[in-house]
């Protein structure tokens, strides 16, 4: 006879590590005054920097989508928890982009 394997809502649930909750904590002095904005701006803002800095070229445009880049990294681990695995396959393509266009600005054509 086989043990009966315990269901997965039966494992007792892990709480976030030490280094994340140092990172969330730090990171919410700057979450906050961000979650009040409208939330086409922070998208329109990287939207500017990844465009500015695609059509500038050089070592500005690569520090400029670098930034938006960092960013983009910055929420994705904070939220990756919650987030589907669908959601997670969507802000991996997204980071995709971001990655092959500062690798474009950094590299000679």
């Amino acid at each position: 006879m086989s043990t009966p394997r315990p269901s997965p809502e039966a494992a007792p649930a892990q709480g976030p590590g030490p280094l994340r909750q140092r990172i969330e904590q730090a990171s919410r002095p700057l979450l906050e005054p961000l979650a009040k904005l409208p939330v086409w701006l922070p998208f329109l803002l990287l939207l500017v920097l990844v465009l500015v800095g695609g059509f500038l070229g050089g070592p500005v445009g690569w520090v400029m989508v670098v930034l938006a880049l960092l960013f983009i990294l910055w929420l994705l681990y904070l939220s990756w928890p919650r987030l589907a695995p669908v959601e997670r396959v969507m802000r991996i393509a997204v980071l995709a982009v971001f990655i092959a266009v500062a690798a474009t600005q950094i590299l000679p054509r």
